[in-house]
């Protein structure tokens, strides 16, 4: 098997990673995975496809994430993993379309506009 690469993105966070046949290995940005991801419920989050689609330690992953925060980036790389995993077997693509892990999160943060506080809260009204 050759080293499958996949893109993930998700609010302003964008994964690349590299997917190979392995131990389980996951680096992010030259850091472990559980150094990277300190929460139980991120690394849950990031490795869901492997435990959907039962592939746990079957793949080492060598991950990129840049931009947005850390529960942007976890999902990014749960949408990247996911793709990398079709790529491997297309039967695996049903399982992981039914738990929403094929579909790029398209919510983005609102601008702000001018003459208002926020992108919607506006300045306070004064009649006199």
């Amino acid at each position: 098997m050759e080293i499958i690469n996949t893109l993930g993105r998700r609010k302003t966070a964008v994964a690349r990673i590299y997917l190979k046949e392995g131990s389980g290995v996951i680096t992010i940005n030259g850091r472990e995975f559980k150094n990277y991801f300190p929460t139980p419920i991120l690394q849950f989050k990031a490795t869901e496809p492997f435990e959907v689609t039962n592939n746990q330690g079957k793949y080492d992953i060598k991950a990129n994430l840049d931009g947005g925060g850390i529960r942007g980036q976890a999902e990014a790389l749960a949408l990247a993993i996911s793709r990398a995993l079709c790529k491997i077997n297309e039967e695996f693509r049903p399982s992981l379309k039914a738990k929403g892990l094929m579909m790029r999160d398209p919510r983005m943060v609102e601008r702000k506009k001018y003459g208002q506080k926020k992108a919607r809260k506006r300045f306070q009204f004064s009649k006199r």
